[in-house]
């Protein structure tokens, strides 16, 4: 406990002491409003469920249908953990000359992210809606056991998704793992009769509301089994990283000779897919945009959750989601080497274009997979143009202004080692309003015009922006050379 307690204490002084503190505030503010908006929608999920289910299911108890239901919840868990919550963050090195056995402190982070307030965010929706089914039959008592093996069970999706996370960090291969899993276990629900994955954890929620111990022992042991297999990865991996020396042996170089062509653009195109394909932070980050581009494009193709209005939510987050994740970043990662950048005359207008055509044919890839659900009539070839053509404009020329203002510069190969924090208010408003704003207009014009009218409403207005792209990147350039001196100076100071 006194380890636990020096590790969080200094976590803590890491971050007031980060030079981006201050201009995190602004962030931190954000986050903190999204964190009350989900809360505030899981608990009407938890208040108004109690009597859907009651309507929908009127000869079983509500508790009896959600606890049927506990595996899509650690599926819809283990989702949004992978897009909200950071792998265990492994700041060793200052504690190496201490005398503190490195497998003890690996077990105190792991322990750490068991007791994470992350563990209880459902609790939102399972408090009120345990309440309102339980307490009338079993009391308290029986209402605190349930929300006991509830948590149980969180913790151990957090632990199973740590493992995840971080053999996904090694090689992309491993997204296998998860995908086998959840897989096995759906098509063990379907595939055979009786739904047995839906009445066992019915039996298990049932067990946790009666205080059966085998249920608590058997989540406990999955539990353990899960810390243990923690502990070893993490302990192989840190021993790796610290120990293992580099390979520096170049086993193949790509020259991308097919860009000489296009000049001194073709140069920073190949710069870009260097950048992408072999810094580990880079590449991780644009690995898990693409992760969560191709889930979100195979849902809406091949499964009915996203029919209807959602659909409209859907394309136009899929065309978003990795160009936010990677030209939210811009500039960030060349702020390693920012001053060879600037000996070079206009290298930076063209680097801004680099960046802009790479980022316009990567979102071609959810364009294509749209055609399955467009074949199925889900949503339309103009529909899926229109916000391909209005996300390649317009999100992207407010995500480029990002250019002037980003100014903490990110390692290229942060792993468990370091981490990847940084940013300021003029970033979060901006990647949050390529998110929003969109979905706003697209709302407000439906409430005007028909869907069609909509949709070529928003080929207009993103044509226009990527025809003019050499205007406004040109502006962007002229407005961050303006602020050069300074934006140097930042960058060198967060290396």
């Amino acid at each position: 406990m006194n380890l636990y307690k020096i590790i969080k204490r200094n976590q803590k002084l890491a971050e007031k002491r980060n030079p981006a503190f201050e201009t995190n505030r602004f962030a931190k503010f954000l986050t903190y409003f999204m964190i009350a908006y989900w809360a505030a929608l899981f608990l009407f999920l938890g208040i108004t469920l109690p009597f859907m289910l009651e309507d929908t299911v009127p000869n079983m108890e509500p508790y009896h249908i959600m606890n049927q239901g506990i595996l899509y919840v650690m599926v819809a868990d283990f989702l949004i953990r992978f897009m909200a919550q950071p792998s265990v963050s492994q700041e060793i090195k200052p504690y190496l000359l201490m005398p503190v056995k490195r497998k003890k402190l690996i077990g105190t982070l792991l322990l750490k992210s068991g007791l994470d307030g992350f563990n209880f965010f459902w609790f939102f929706a399972y408090v009120p809606f345990a309440f309102l089914t339980i307490i009338r039959f079993y009391g308290f008592g029986g209402m605190f056991l349930y929300l006991l093996g509830m948590w149980l069970i969180f913790v151990f999706n957090n632990y199973w998704y740590l493992i995840c996370k971080l053999l996904l960090g090694e090689k992309t291969l491993w997204l296998l793992l998860p995908v086998c899993v959840f897989g096995a276990l759906g098509a063990a629900e379907f595939l055979i009769d009786g739904l047995p994955i839906s009445r066992f954890t019915m039996n298990l929620g049932e067990g946790f509301i009666e205080g059966n111990p085998l249920s608590f022992l058997f989540v406990l042991a999955c539990i353990g089994v899960m810390f243990f297999i923690n502990l070893k990865l993490q302990q192989r991996m840190i021993y790796n990283e610290i120990s293992k020396k580099e390979d520096t042996k170049i086993k193949r170089v790509s020259e991308y000779k097919f860009l000489d062509k296009y000049g001194e653009v073709g140069e920073y195109l190949r710069l870009e897919i260097k950048l992408i394909t072999r810094n580990k932070t880079v590449k991780t980050q644009f690995r898990m945009g693409i992760i969560v581009m191709l889930a979100f494009s195979f849902l809406l193709a091949f499964t009915d959750v996203y029919d209807g209005s959602m659909s409209r939510f859907i394309c136009l987050y899929n065309y978003a989601v990795l160009p936010i994740m990677t030209l939210g970043q811009v500039m960030s990662f060349e702020g390693n080497y920012i001053d060879g950048l600037m000996s070079r005359k206009e290298s930076i207008f063209n680097l801004l274009r680099a960046k802009y055509y790479l980022t316009n044919l990567i979102i071609l890839v959810p364009f294509f997979i749209m055609m399955f659900p467009i074949a199925k009539g889900k949503i339309t070839m103009l529909m899926a143009m229109a916000y391909l053509i209005f996300v390649a404009g317009f999100v992207f020329f407010m995500l480029l202004q990002l250019a002037v203002y980003n100014t903490r510069t990110l390692p290229l190969n942060a792993n468990l080692m370091k981490g990847n924090k940084g940013g300021n208010w003029i970033q979060s408003v901006l990647m949050s309003l390529c998110f929003f704003l969109p979905l706003m207009f697209d709302s407000i014009l439906l409430a005007i015009f028909s869907q069609e009218v909509a949709n070529i409403i928003f080929i207009v207005i993103g044509g226009g922006f990527i025809l003019t792209h050499n205007l406004w990147i040109k502006n962007i350039y002229k407005r961050f050379m303006k602020r050069r001196y300074k934006n140097m100076e930042a960058f060198r100071a967060t290396r």
